[in-house]
């Protein structure tokens, strides 16, 4: 037997089962059937229908080949001589073969001084053969002891097809009773009930690929049937939060979806066993659920009335069934039932199934991608390290706890990945209709293929089958062309978008994809460039910038100090952060892309280009670091202190499409064209030095902040005309406002200061919903009086008539709580300024900075609000707050009636 590994490539299998072979005619021979694959199999020969018609894969330490005909054993002679070969471990002198005495042909059309064969009744381990040749019906009685040769390192080619057995079976299970599946499935390939057609073939340099070839068509209606049987819905309410599952594999269905085709139960055939994936181990303990289980466990046992074997980190329902044990992962068990944490080896539970084992498994992923960013979940997450080769995944999205009907058997394919995925093929490639059902799920396909891509299984067909697929749609449809002045709506058009990106980063030929995506300027690049990295970061990761700019597609090399490894840090391409959900788009939905920081020299690119950031970790400091990128675009980059004014007029000039100014305690990102009008940065620097002092002066914090705030202008934001957090997002139409200082010291500035007023909300002093939009435009009030010499009423129209006018609605409507946000909330707090002007407002934020607790409910947080403003202006303001509808408790009341009460207040004439 062979010792060596037969993990090999499957594109090096495949040159070496086809070596020589030019084409294979098989138009006048007998009816084929389709051959499914999944696991490690892929296929030799696909025909114009997508019917797969020869395949081969690995078992243990070793290998099958499948032939789709009994009579293809002898009508393709060099393919078997080849296989026979491959099969031998690429050796054919002397090949110990073992041939079935029904198939002497096989032995009679070879050249017999190359082999010692020997014919044999039926398959004999004893006989020492290296390479066993038989059909696909006479090999059930032996599967066992075929599997076992596999496994050790033996070779098998088997011929056959399975249409003619269904016809005469109809009521047997194809999948695990047909005796040529008994022993292919175990290696991924299985013979089906449909029809292939016989044709004159090519034969391809690589592994050929169908978009035909996606859907394999198989039912899963009694599958369903048994395991939903006296079941209308099921109930996944209880407080647990389970994960969406993806249903990718050819022998995969969901069992059961939430109304927006969201699996949280799926069911999968794996060789000759079958798998149930719940997407929360608390699935196992519903008693809702119970009648599902029982069930479950009966398709997963086969008949056999075995034990059911479970980890002993899984807790179930009483009653199942069938005999239950706690216990480790053993051989012996029907069934194991383990969470998808497990750390028992993949491989290990995948021949387990594959053999005939039954498996459940269960377990979310949520949690964990959520506690190990920057890996990936799709890849490394120990549940899909077991479950993706079976044709499952689990994605870090949630599903909603609800009762959910349960689907009609016949239908179970409705939100299939594969089919739908089969029909949007055709629907691109050959013009095939969609319907509106189809066009409805088109966002969540998009969603899945990218899913699916973040698998990087290029060892695997099944991968890079429909990586292919979708590569070859890119290419033959292209890309819309978003901007400022086009957009796109349909579904169509926004899943082609998002696809982009995700195909592009999961593509091996990635220059080759790029100028079907995207038409590409050529820039002129700079190289080995040395920056300097500092970094003092509190609670929050922060940005730093590079001052370069990588072109569309361009890869490039930076080179790290080794204290930046594996210790946090990321490198970001591209500013514009935001990821867009939108109907209509102006610009693809998520442009940037991160590394995380695993060795001191890394490749990074981003197919839409974008400015080169670090990211630093919060807690971290480093001095002076000197990182190296070898190859990038200047882009417009000013930094107070370092930038000599001398040498603005070349710098702004620098021909990346993005610029920024870097100020004290603040930096601009704009598109760069603006930067290059601007010819006194200093003023732009003055400004805003000025107006980030009003921000820190008004909060009671340190004059130089601790992160830089970020404002980044974008052609399409995720929410509103601009939103807070970091950064401040705004739209690129209005950016140029924010470098022309003359502008803002004439007119003021309102937007921008709102958002930064966000960023400095507390939830201490904060109210939501009620003060969410009031209580930062203290801020803007603040810096265009204070800082800027601008009135309220000319940067944003705050007048006395607009003021009146909204205190007269809140009183006409009854002071009702509920009425009080936004500017009619924001009218209490100018009232309090115009009494007690802008140094209350600090002592009061210096107060609640060294507050270590505060209520958490709304009512509590009012009361001690009024508490600390009347403290800190030594006048009790307990009416006032009352007259604006505000819920004062008599116990505040009476803490402050040793301080004189405050009678004149504007709202008095309405109590």
């Amino acid at each position: 037997m062979s010792t060596e590994s037969t993990q090999s490539n499957p594109e090096d299998a495949y040159r070496a089962l086809m070596r020589g072979l030019k084409e294979l005619n098989l138009q006048y021979s007998s009816v084929p059937c389709d051959l499914v694959l999944t696991g490690d199999a892929f296929p030799l020969v696909i025909n114009s229908h997508g019917h797969i018609l020869a395949a081969a894969s690995v078992y243990g330490r070793g290998r099958i080949v499948v032939l789709s005909h009994e009579t293809y054993l002898t009508l393709c002679p060099a393919l078997v001589k080849n296989a026979l070969a491959w099969l031998g471990g690429g050796e054919s002198a002397n090949l110990s073969l073992g041939v079935q005495k029904k198939r002497r042909a096989v032995a009679d059309n070879l050249n017999r001084s190359n082999y010692k064969v020997s014919l044999m009744e039926d398959f004999d381990k004893d006989h020492g053969v290296r390479v066993y040749v038989t059909d696909a019906y006479e090999v059930g009685a032996k599967a066992g002891e075929l599997i076992d040769f596999m496994k050790a390192g033996g070779g098998l080619l088997i011929g056959g097809q399975a249409w003619h057995w269904a016809s005469q079976n109809e009521n047997e299970n194809l999948i695990l009773e047909f005796p040529g599946n008994k022993v292919a499935g175990v290696a991924g390939i299985h013979f089906s009930a449909k029809y292939g057609k016989a044709e004159k073939l090519p034969i391809y340099a690589e592994i050929p690929s169908s978009w035909k070839a996606i859907d394999c068509g198989m039912n899963f209606k009694e599958d369903l049937e048994v395991l939903l049987k006296g079941i209308s819905d099921l109930d996944i309410q209880g407080g647990s939060i389970g994960s969406v599952a993806l249903v990718h594999g050819s022998l995969a269905f969901s069992i059961c979806t939430t109304d927006k085709g969201e699996a949280f139960l799926a069911g999968t055939y794996y060789g000759r066993g079958r798998v149930i994936l719940a997407t929360h181990e608390s699935f196992l303990q519903y008693e809702k659920l119970a009648a599902f289980w029982k069930n479950a466990f009966r398709w997963l046992d086969q008949g056999r009335n075995g034990v059911v074997g479970f980890d002993p980190n899984i807790q179930t329902l009483p009653n199942l069934g069938l005999t239950c044990e706690t216990t480790e992962f053993r051989q012996d068990v029907s069934v194991f039932v383990c969470p998808t944490y497990s750390d028992i080896d993949a491989e290990t539970i995948q021949n387990f199934v594959a053999e005939g084992g039954g498996l459940v498994i269960a377990g979310l992923v949520w949690n964990w991608a959520s506690q190990n960013r920057g890996q990936n979940p799709m890849r490394d997450y120990s549940g899909n390290k077991i479950l993706n080769k079976m044709g499952l995944s689990l994605l870090k999205e949630t599903v909603t706890a609800g009762v959910y009907k349960t689907p009609d058997p016949s239908q179970v394919n409705i939100f299939h990945f594969r089919p739908l995925l089969h029909r949007l093929a055709g629907h691109f490639l050959e013009g095939g209709e969609l319907t509106e059902q189809d066009e409805e799920h088109l966002k969540k396909l998009g969603a899945d293929c990218a899913s699916f891509l973040m698998m990087k299984a290029y060892d695997r067909f099944s991968y890079t089958q429909i990586l292919s697929l979708l590569t070859d749609i890119l290419k033959k449809v292209g890309v819309p062309q978003v901007n400022e002045q086009t957009s796109v709506k349909s579904p169509k058009e926004h899943m082609l978008l998002s696809l982009a990106t995700d195909v592009y980063d999961a593509s091996p030929n990635q220059q080759e994809l790029l100028p079907y995506i995207m038409k590409v300027n050529p820039l002129p690049v700079v190289k080995n460039q040395q920056i300097k990295i500092t970094a003092q970061t509190g609670e929050n990761e922060e940005w730093i910038s590079t001052g370069l700019y990588l072109p569309p597609g361009l890869k490039t090399k930076i080179i790290l100090p080794l204290k930046l490894v594996n210790s946090g840090w990321k490198i970001q391409i591209g500013c514009q952060s935001d990821e867009l959900h939108k109907e209509e788009l102006w610009r693809a939905p998520y442009v940037i892309k991160i590394f995380p920081v695993a060795s001191e020299k890394m490749q990074v690119w981003n197919m839409w280009g974008g400015l080169v950031y670090l990211l630093a970790p919060r807690d971290v400091q480093v001095d002076e670091e000197e990182v190296v990128v070898q190859e990038a675009v200047s882009a417009p980059y000013y930094k107070s202190g370092v930038t000599k004014e001398a040498d603005w007029s070349s710098l702004r000039q620098a021909p990346a499409p993005w610029a920024e100014m870097e100020f004290d305690n603040i930096i601009l990102t704009v598109p760069s064209h603006i930067v290059r009008e601007l010819e006194r940065p200093e003023e732009v620097e003055k400004l805003w030095n000025g107006i980030m002092k009003g921000v820190a002066d008004l909060a009671v914090i340190p004059q130089k902040f601790i992160r830089k705030e970020r404002i980044v202008a974008d052609v399409q934001i995720s929410v509103g005309y601009m939103h807070s957090g970091y950064p401040v997002m705004m739209h690129s139409t209005v950016a140029k406002r924010i470098l022309d200082a003359e502008y803002i010291r004439t007119n003021g500035l309102w937007g921008e200061l709102h958002e930064l007023g966000h960023n400095q909300q507390r939830s201490c002093w904060e109210f939501p919903p009620h003060t969410t939009e009031a209580t930062c435009n203290l801020w803007p009030l603040y810096i265009n009086e204070q800082v800027l010499g601008v009135s309220r009423a000319k940067a944003n129209d705050v007048t006395p008539e607009f003021r009146k006018k909204t205190i007269k609605e809140y009183v006409e409507g009854g002071k009702n709580l509920d009425d009080w946000y936004t500017w009619t909330a924001l009218e209490t707090y100018m009232e309090l300024q115009d009494k007690f002007d802008w140094d209350a407002f600090k002592k009061v934020f210096a107060i609640y900075h060294k507050m270590k607790t505060y209520p958490s409910d709304n009512g509590g947080k009012m009361n001690l609000y009024a508490e600390t403003f009347s403290k800190v202006v030594n006048m009790n303001l307990t009416g006032f707050f009352k007259a604006w509808g505000w819920p004062i408790e008599q116990a505040t009341v009476e803490k402050l009636s040793n301080l004189p009460p405050w009678t004149d207040h504007p709202m008095a004439q309405y109590s």
